[in-house]
């Protein structure tokens, strides 16, 4: 049985299709077989198949990679309070 095909209709900003086409073809591969890799992936794992998020996630260092860099001010000002800290703010 040959295999069939299907064309797809896609309207996209033009700085965009140029810009995903060389990261395409730095890839090895044509705006076309990115597409099917997509399509492949979407049906594979039964949805996008990568992560969709509102915003960027912020990367926070973990404490232990400071370890030894923290260390106490000679010249600190410490706050009796949480309200003189607010006020300070």
């Amino acid at each position: 049985m040959p295999n069939s095909s299907a064309n797809i209709n896609v309207r996209v900003d033009i700085d965009v299709k140029n810009k995903a086409q060389d990261v395409f073809a730095s890839l090895g591969m044509d705006m076309s077989t990115a597409i099917n890799v997509f399509l492949r992936q979407t049906i594979r794992k039964k949805g996008i198949p990568f992560e969709l998020i509102t915003e960027m996630p912020v990367k926070t260092p973990k404490l232990g990679c400071l370890k030894g860099q923290i260390t106490e001010s000679d010249d600190h000002n410490w706050f009796e309070s949480m309200e003189d800290f607010k006020e300070y703010m």
